[in-house]
């Protein structure tokens, strides 16, 4: 279950005791860190897509399975249907993740937006991942659909003993005027915009029932604005980029032309173009009401999830010392946990619940093969 925040600012005092030279990079007393402030575990498990390294990303068994593995949240790109209603889903196009080739042939190029709820609901959410990835494929992950935020809410409230928050990112919020409302009302409609009372029986709530039950991302600095606007008391969190929409590089060579072989070598050599550039995006995400960062990592070992080294020890410190939290996406090898806690991040985006709970020694109710099967899948 979620560890409450007491404990889980303990270990992560040990975590850092024990990594040496860069533990001086978070903040010495938990209490004056804007996690305590906010009710915000640290370090946090932040389920990216839900458990969607075992299940296929922003579905149902994705979503069960981090929550009934104790993941602290339960992360979600948010979109609009073309008939008004928020729903999850990380790209723009359907092509990746849905057979909407085989069932609107003639609109597959369109954008997930261009379709009403109800010919998303259509759509098979969960066959490309069998296919994708066959040592983890399930006959029950076929016709897996879609999912809006209504019903991500309805998993997140689902285990009377395990109560995960929501950690939301507003998806091409220039595609979609009045997202930030939208998200607003819908939220508070399901009263997730206040701390919940405790059923849990804990003395500390857990995530889902705390002030910092709902956590906000964008990469949009204009978003972030209209989210401050719209929900000043909920915790937001400035998700940062080298490049276009984001920080200046410190050279503007293209992967084209840069030699790399692969796009995470590229990544990994670029730069923002100096310290005073990052350190006006942290201006920026103070400025405009967040309480923290979303920072990329460069991963040991490559990948398509390999980008930007945005959390060097300097670079989390420069973030601690205004008062803000960095949390790094997407991170799901231990090497990578120890790196980033070692350069003193205090929380992780990861498609692999199970391993990073497993890394913060917090003990899993059940494995994750036992989990699905319980929930169906």
């Amino acid at each position: 279950m979620p560890v409450p925040f007491a404990k889980s600012a303990l270990l992560l005092s040990l975590l850092l005791v024990m990594s040496g030279p860069h533990a001086a990079s978070t903040p010495a007393s938990p209490e004056a860190t804007p996690a305590y402030a906010q009710g915000i575990p640290l370090p946090a498990v932040i389920a990216h897509r839900g458990a969607s390294f075992d299940a296929p990303e922003s579905t149902a068994p994705a979503y069960m399975l981090a929550r009934d593995l104790g993941a602290d949240y339960l992360e979600m790109d948010l979109q609009r249907s073309k008939d008004g209603v928020l729903f999850a889903l990380h790209d723009n196009s359907l092509l990746r993740t849905t057979d909407v080739a085989k069932k609107f042939p003639e609109r597959k190029n369109s954008p997930a937006s261009a379709f009403t709820l109800a010919e998303l609901k259509t759509l098979d959410a969960g066959s490309w991942f069998n296919q994708a990835y066959p040592e983890r494929a399930r006959p029950s992950y076929v016709g897996l659909q879609i999912l809006t935020l209504d019903e991500i809410i309805d998993i997140a409230q689902g285990n009377p003993q395990l109560k995960p928050g929501l950690y939301i990112e507003t998806k091409e919020p220039q595609q979609f005027p009045g997202l930030e409302h939208d998200l607003k009302n819908q939220l508070s409609a399901r009263g997730w915009l206040k701390p919940a009372a405790s059923t849990s029986g804990n003395a500390q709530p857990q995530t889902g029932e705390g002030k910092g039950r709902v956590m906000l991302q964008t990469f949009d600095k204009n978003s972030l604005a209209l989210l401050q606007q719209e929900m000043p008391d909920t915790p937001k969190i400035l998700l940062l980029w080298v490049g276009e929409g984001g920080m200046a590089p410190d050279n503007t060579v293209s992967f084209a032309n840069s030699g790399e072989k692969d796009k995470a070598a590229y990544y990994a050599r670029q730069q923002p173009k100096d310290k005073a550039e990052f350190i006006r995006w942290l201006d920026i995400a103070k400025s405009n009401g967040a309480i923290g960062t979303g920072p990329s990592a460069a991963l040991a070992h490559g990948g398509d999830q390999s980008y930007f080294d945005l959390i060097k020890p300097w670079m989390n410190k420069a973030t601690h010392d205004r008062g803000l939290l960095v949390h790094v996406y997407t991170l799901d090898q231990a090497v990578d946990f120890k790196a980033a806690m070692n350069a003193g991040v205090d929380g992780i985006f990861t498609n692999r619940a199970s391993e990073l709970l497993s890394f913060y020694q917090r003990p899993l109710p059940r494995s994750v093969n036992q989990l699905l099967e319980q929930n169906g899948y």
